[in-house]
């Protein structure tokens, strides 16, 4: 019996997704363990996601997919974080560019995205993001040519890279006497005119194979621009994306933090309790609590269905939260194990490593705050990001 099989037996009805990630979990903890280079993408473990079924769970049920909810969806990356980190990281970025057009298609009727959704449904293809390369102000450049426009391109933070199948992007179009114009796209990883540089040297995160991707004279042809939008400014889009999408990522952080918490409890109890450990370990507790709480927020600004600028603060405010409070309770967690949580051997550095990535997504503290705080005082917000 192979892995999916053991997994899926004795039951033919549709499994939560969070149940599953936990018991595809055990194995990509084990295999977290073993690994002898930590850089190397965790190519195996997307194998197993394919397979199981969970590429394709936030697809809408009507056309094919797992039907999964975000709330659902967070819980399996959260899961997945927990057992981990890369692992959950990397899927976190396919999983929330299926969330964003499942959302549209449910609550905007945007017909638009079917084709991509039914893709991801039936061919289980994995979608690729490029995280900081194309956040508002875009990155790359668009130069039109007959019939559509060519691409050059280095998009950084590729996650998933190696086993990619769609690289989700953009490119800004500069015309003359024009503000510039950002041209959203796919772009096949198999294009001749796409390349993979391995880049990804990090102190965390080491196996999400986030590499640079080199795109160099790739033709985007003019019917599959799928998004146009004024460069470095909010937009109804990038509302919806934000709202949805950081959820989702700081679900994996989120794991990371409670999985770093068990091993630090587990090494504590190990050694008589005295004050100053019974302190540590409250301290710890307090801030996953608190990192616990600020996900909640985050999660409850995707079910009001109407991302909006207000949406988008209540996200950021959260996901600031969470990275402030989940890398506090690790620090904690590392103090509380002692020296015993040092040793490579009790997996509590990896997790410390992995989360300080939690400080690097958008909106970072900078930006966040004063995004913040314009709301706050009623100020604009279309130009901080």
């Amino acid at each position: 019996m192979t892995v999916i099989e053991a997994i899926n037996a004795g039951t033919t009805e549709r499994r939560r997704v969070a149940d599953i990630a936990r018991d595809l979990g055990v194995i990509f903890a084990q295999r977290a363990c073993e690994t002898t280079d930590e850089d190397k993408f965790v190519a195996d473990n997307f194998a197993l996601l394919k397979a199981s079924g969970l590429v394709e769970a936030g697809v809408p049920a009507e056309l094919g997919g797992g039907g999964a909810t975000i709330d659902e969806l967070a819980a399996m990356l959260r899961t997945l974080g927990y057992h981990c980190g890369s692992t959950a990281l990397a899927f976190s970025m396919h999983t929330h560019q299926v969330a964003v057009p499942a959302w549209r298609w449910t609550h905007q009727k945007a017909t638009a995205v079917e084709p991509l959704l039914k893709r991801i449904a039936t061919e289980r293809i994995q979608l690729v993001s490029s995280g900081g390369s194309d956040w508002l102000a875009g990155s790359g450049k668009a130069e039109k040519t007959d019939g559509g426009y060519c691409i050059t391109a280095r998009k950084v933070f590729s996650s998933g890279a190696p086993t990619g199948d769609l690289l989700m992007t953009s490119a800004v179009l500069e015309s003359e006497g024009e503000p510039a114009t950002v041209l959203h796209f796919g772009v096949a990883m198999n294009s001749p005119h796409v390349k993979i540089l391995d880049t990804w040297r990090t102190l965390g995160m080491r196996g999400t194979g986030s590499h640079d991707v080199l795109i160099e004279g790739h033709v985007v042809p003019e019917a599959a621009v799928a998004a146009r939008r004024k460069a470095g400014e909010w937009h109804p889009l990038f509302h919806i994306i934000a709202t949805i999408a950081f959820p989702l990522v700081y679900s994996a952080y989120l794991g990371v933090a409670e999985s770093a918490r068990d091993i630090a409890i587990a090494l504590a109890k190990r050694k008589p309790p005295n004050h100053h450990v019974i302190e540590l370990a409250g301290r710890m507790e307090t801030e996953l609590t608190a990192a616990r709480l600020a996900h909640e927020s985050m999660l409850a600004a995707i079910r009001l269905n109407a991302p909006s600028a207000d949406t988008v603060n209540q996200v950021m405010i959260g996901r600031q939260l969470v990275a402030r409070h989940a890398i506090a309770s690790v620090d904690l967690a590392m103090e509380l194990a002692g020296g015993a949580g040092f040793y490579r051997s009790a997996n509590l550095e990896r997790k410390f490593r992995d989360i300080q990535a939690a400080r690097y997504h958008p909106l970072q503290s900078g930006p966040q705050a004063q995004y913040a705080g314009a709301m706050a005082l009623g100020l604009p917000v279309d130009r901080i990001f």
